[in-house]
């Protein structure tokens, strides 16, 4: 299994998001959707019309872990969010396939976990990231969360369903950077790094 990162930097966050709304609304919408929730793909992907039409939170059960969950819908992404369901139907999916189904031939069935990969690793070259997939959109907005604000570990410990912080703190990535600085400052020479 491939270990995927967080998008560290904002500047390429609001960069994909700009890329995005102009390219494909739906794309920008389960992009933003994925980094101001915390959701699971399979969780977003299965996210219906009527779970956030004249709401401010998106309440659901989540597959994997069948807790009941409520999350806001970022104010930033409302008016956008509300445009683009305007003509939708409430029994919608929110990120419909344009395809039909091969076997079954059924069409506006949500977009599948390889598309939304696929989706997301095109944004990520265009951008010069990597390791990025599936999970990178969870693990973005934990680590900001906690860049923001380090008091926010317990939080994000629930929201994972994380048993012990050194867990969820290798799942945002921290471990990892922690390492690379200390390791980064570490000198032999007599010329220290600072």
């Amino acid at each position: 299994m491939k270990f995927v990162q967080p998008i560290r930097d904002p500047e390429i966050i609001e960069g994909i998001m700009d890329y995005l709304l102009h390219k494909n609304v739906r794309d920008y919408i389960f992009f933003s959707l994925g980094i101001y929730s915390g959701l699971r793909v399979d969780d977003l992907l299965n996210l219906r019309v009527h779970m956030v039409r004249n709401r401010t939170h998106i309440a659901l059960t989540e597959g994997k872990t069948k807790k009941n969950k409520q999350f806001i819908i970022h104010p930033d992404l409302k008016p956008v969010l509300d445009e683009y369901i305007m003509d939708m139907k409430d029994s919608d999916y929110l990120f419909p396939s344009r395809q039909k189904k091969t076997k079954s031939g059924i069409k506006g069935k949500p977009i599948h976990r390889t598309t939304a990969y696929k989706m997301l690793n095109k944004v990520a070259e265009k951008f010069g990231l990597s390791e990025i997939g599936c999970h990178t959109l969870r693990k973005t907005w934990g680590y900001h969360l906690y860049i923001q604000n380090p008091e926010n570990l317990a939080l994000l410990m629930e929201m994972f369903n994380h048993s012990k912080q050194t867990i969820t703190l290798r799942y945002l990535g921290l471990t990892q950077d922690a390492m690379d600085r200390a390791i980064t400052r570490l000198s032999y020479s007599k010329k220290r790094v600072k």
